[in-house]
């Protein structure tokens, strides 16, 4: 490949970065490696020609190559594409070999990697005589042409290198010449082809005296990605077969081998390194379509706003991945254009004006333009983005009351309601701290009846009444009210006069209900106190000072209805005796509720409690416990009762108590002792070894220890009776512990006899009863019936509406066959049935005296305990009439209706016909 065609390639990609203005400058890049140019131009003296070749090892320029590794304690190794040419390790450019003349300028390449590092840097040398013209522009050669002149011309041969001894001088010395560096393979990427393209051509010296084939080795090659590279094994020509793509893969390293016709080698293998020249075939792309950042509002110059990140696949060592950002443009353009500017090598975006302010602009669009090239707009590729800069608020603008003065007012004792409404703007961020307002009241309520409330949906303040006001006291505050955000203003803002107004409160006087003074008020008193005592003066005040008003009291509740109040000046008397023992005391206290009111309008009215503490007086004598007992007949650890008392009073009035026994019957003392085991408790108990068994009443007087002490005779049951070993009384001892003897027993027996004989002979007597009712006829004697008599008659017809009725179906058909033969449970309801029927009373064929009530229930009984009568709602069939009827049809009888028929006949009939003589004769009813 030709040098010079790799030259121009290179040079394509400087760029002049001069046009950018300081304040495009960035500040100082964190260090990276690489080439301080990507083209070098070193000029050699016409003085080092003198009309002679270049000698060897001779510095042509003073000039350097300058690298920065970003470590300077490693060295870094230079290649140069140009055997007649190295550079040193201190960047100095020097002949290696004899050069004949510089006539025509030479450029190549120098390639440089440190240490361990697979990375490798390039850059373009340029030799050139001093005073000679320059060269035609890289700017006016085409990219086609470039390509054409690196592929059209004639390609490299490298050779594989030899050690041999040659002389230095006339003195004899000779030095071991070293070996070949074999400098890189530069081939460019996207080549058009033809393919396979000539790269070199690699030949051994030995070529000549034997026949030498020629093969390569690595990846590329024969090792993945295969068939890159191929090579003539027998004319050494490599070749490379399609076309490459830096961004897939920057490099290859292959190895040269040559052998004679046996496979035997002949030289030691070569090491060639193709590096590909990128090409800018790939446009820088940002991270994100659209940014979003934000800066406050007011920020100085210089304040960082943001930054946007574009990438580039291609070489960043090289113009073609060094990508440069500019702002194309900016909306609105207020309040300049240029609000803002960018880091042309870091994306960094920053404030260049002030006068940022959110309440007039709150969001600027930036197009962004990363164009690779080092920035260059003619050769580089562009793309853009977006970025969204939002204004973020401070608080620069102090709330405003829209008013120097508001008012309000409230009626008197009203709590919790909003007597004023201040309004108030503030330009900041709405619902934002620095938006939200806050109130304070500076001065006129020194008791704190106010408090300013903030509405949250439109900051306005909201005076309200959180302390009862009274008119008589205050008729009018004057308030003073100062508002403010809940953040701090800005550095350098200050409070505007208008955050202050003054707030003016009327108090409405309304009638105001009379208070008591002492609410509950509390009164000692001895219980016991007799009825007309006066206890107390509960009496109320009127609030209402400037209005002159009668207050009457009234009894609300007073449980024991033991008091009154008088109705003008409140004072209260009892009508009944105070117990404290009462239900309706609690805790020794006694409760009424009296209601106060006025005469205003409207009237007002308010209630106090009266609470009557009574002292405790020894009225209530103690109480004998328990009222019954139980004692073995024998003297005996068992045969001994504890006794107690209780006590209506309180101490000192009860407690201890005292027990004895009455002296009076003289049997009591005799029978039982009774001895204290302490304060509250006594013990009762046989007096005598045994004492017959029987309900004893023992009487016992206790008393209490109150001043003076009260008595009370009280009597205890105590059941004698005889005990088993166990001390519990038996069965038969409890019978006669409860005062029955054998014959009270007997007796009691042979009552419950006779009463059980009584009834077996009631329940005799009635079936006796049940049997001669059904014997006796049904049916009386109609001369005997002073009630209405059932006729019977031999056959029923129909009506005047109903002739066509078919009667044979409720006569007694000829023959029962059909019958006989219909399956069990299939029958007509109306069918006699052809089963034994049941028993119904017989009737007799002459009337008999007898009651029609029993006729009817033992018809009743007769169907509800006969099992072959139909159902309840089913045609029932009480007795068969036969066929063959001798009366006659009475449905040929149709009554007459012409003329008008005198039905007053009917009166005469007597009381039995006058309900009928009523209906037909147009009697009136009684």
């Amino acid at each position: 490949m030709n040098l010079g065609s790799v030259l121009i390639l290179t040079c394509t990609l400087v760029v002049d970065t001069s046009w950018a203005t300081k304040a495009d400058q960035p500040p100082k890049p964190p260090c990276r490696p690489g080439f301080s140019e990507s083209f070098y131009t070193v000029f050699v003296s016409r003085d080092l020609l003198q009309g002679q070749n270049i000698l060897k090892d001779t510095t042509l320029s003073s000039e350097r190559v300058k690298f920065d590794n970003c470590q300077h304690s490693k060295a870094v190794d230079f290649e140069s594409s140009d055997p007649n040419f190295s550079v040193r390790p201190d960047g100095s450019v020097y002949a290696e070999q004899e050069v004949a003349n510089l006539s025509d300028p030479v450029q190549f390449m120098v390639t440089a990697r440190g240490g361990h590092d697979p990375h490798i840097w390039e850059t373009t040398v340029k030799l050139a005589l001093a005073g000679h013209p320059p060269s035609v522009p890289v700017s006016q050669i085409g990219v086609e042409d470039m390509i054409a002149r690196a592929w059209d011309s004639n390609p490299r041969v490298i050779k594989f290198p030899r050690k041999h001894q040659r002389s230095s001088s006339a003195n004899g010395l000779r030095r071991q010449k070293r070996d070949w560096v074999i400098p890189p393979i530069n081939v460019p990427e996207n080549s058009r082809g033809p393919f396979p393209q000539m790269l070199v051509r690699i030949r051994s010296d030995q070529d000549l005296e034997k026949g030498i084939r020629y093969s390569i080795t690595g990846a590329g090659a024969d090792q993945p990605p295969i068939d890159v590279y191929n090579i003539d094994p027998v004319h050494g020509k490599m070749f490379v077969t399609r076309p490459l793509d830096r961004e897939e893969r920057a490099s290859y390293h292959l190895r040269a081998h040559a052998v004679d016709m046996n496979g035997n080698k002949v030289e030691s293998p070569i090491d060639l390194y193709i590096y590909v020249i990128d090409m800018n075939d790939n446009r820088p792309e940002f991270q994100n379509q659209v940014y979003n950042g934000s800066v406050a509002e007011g920020s100085k110059p210089g304040t960082l706003v943001m930054q946007v990140t574009a990438n580039d696949s291609d070489d960043d060592t090289t113009a073609n991945g060094m990508v440069r950002y500019r702002i194309l443009s900016q909306t609105p353009h207020m309040p300049i254009p240029n609000m803002f500017t960018i880091n042309s090598e870091t994306g960094d975006i920053f404030t260049v004006a002030a006068g940022l302010d959110r309440e007039k602009v709150s969001q600027y669009t930036i197009i962004v333009q990363a164009t690779d090239m080092e920035g260059n707009l003619n050769f580089g590729l562009s793309n853009t983005a977006t970025a969204l800069i939002s204004v973020t608020d401070i608080n620069d603008n102090p709330p405003e009351l829209t008013a120097r003065t508001f008012s309000g007012e409230v009626p008197e004792n009203r709590v919790n309601v909003v007597v004023a409404n201040l309004t108030v703007i503030d330009r900041d961020q709405p619902h934002s701290p620095n938006w939200a307002a806050q109130y304070r009241i500076a001065s006129g309520d020194p008791q704190g009846h106010f408090l300013i409330r903030t509405n949250p949906v439109n900051n306005d303040g909201m005076v309200t009444v959180v302390k009862p006001v009274d008119y008589e006291q205050n008729r009018a505050f004057m308030l003073t009210v100062i508002v403010s955000n809940k953040a701090p203003l800005a550095s350098g803002i200050q409070s505007s006069l208008q955050s202050s107004a003054g707030v003016t409160i009327s108090v409405q006087d309304v009638n105001e209900p009379p208070v008591f003074p002492s609410n509950p008020k509390s009164i000692r008193f001895e219980e016991g106190v007799p009825a007309g005592t006066t206890l107390t003066v509960f009496a109320a005040q009127d609030p209402d000072l400037f209005i002159h008003q009668t207050v009457r009291y009234s009894k609300l509740s007073d449980p024991a209805n033991w008091l009154r109040i008088n109705r003008t000046n409140g004072q209260i008397t009892t009508m009944a005796v105070l117990d404290r023992e009462s239900m309706y005391v609690r805790n020794n206290i006694y409760e009424a509720t009296f209601l106060a009111a006025d005469n205003g309008s409207p009237p007002a009215s308010g209630t106090g409690t009266l609470q009557i503490h009574l002292i405790d007086v020894n009225d209530n004598a103690p109480v004998l416990l328990p009222k019954e007992a139980q004692v073995c007949e024998r003297a005996s650890p068992r045969s001994r009762v504890n006794i107690t008392a209780s006590d209506a009073d309180a101490d000192p009035h009860v407690g201890p108590f005292v027990f004895e026994l009455p002296s009076y019957p003289p049997s009591v003392r005799r029978n039982w002792t009774a001895s204290r085991i302490s304060g509250d408790y006594a013990q009762l108990r046989l007096r005598i070894p045994y004492l017959d068994a029987g309900v004893y009443e023992v009487p016992i007087i206790v008393s209490d220890s109150g001043n003076p002490p009260l008595s009370n005779r009280s009597m205890i049951k105590v059941k004698v009776c005889p005990c088993d070993d166990n001390g519990d009384c038996t069965t038969t001892g409890a019978v006669a512990a409860a005062g029955l003897g054998t014959g009270a027993i007997i007796a009691i027996l042979i009552c419950i006899i006779i009463l059980l004989t009584m009834v077996l002979v009631f329940v005799m007597w009635m079936k006796r009863r049940e049997k001669e009712r059904q014997a006796k006829p049904l049916l009386i004697d109609p001369e005997d019936d002073v009630r209405d008599n059932i006729l019977k008659y031999d056959e029923e017809g129909g009506g005047e509406e109903d002739q066509d009725y078919d009667l044979s179906q409720l006569q007694q058909p000829e023959a029962l066959d059909h019958i006989i033969c219909k399956p069990t449970g299939v029958r007509r309801v109306d069918e006699r049935p052809v089963i034994a029927e049941s028993q119904y009373p017989i009737r007799p064929s002459l009337p008999h005296p007898g009651d029609i009530g029993d006729f009817i229930n033992d018809g009743l009984r007769a169907a509800d305990n006969d099992p072959t009568a139909p159902p309840y709602d089913s045609l029932l069939v009480f007795d068969y009439e036969g066929s063959g009827s001798t009366a006659g049809s009475v449905s040929s009888l149709n009554s007459s209706s012409s003329g008008d028929q005198d039905y007053d006949y009917l009166n005469d009939w007597g009381p039995r016909f006058k309900k009928l003589a009523d209906l037909y004769g147009g009697g009136d009813d009684d």
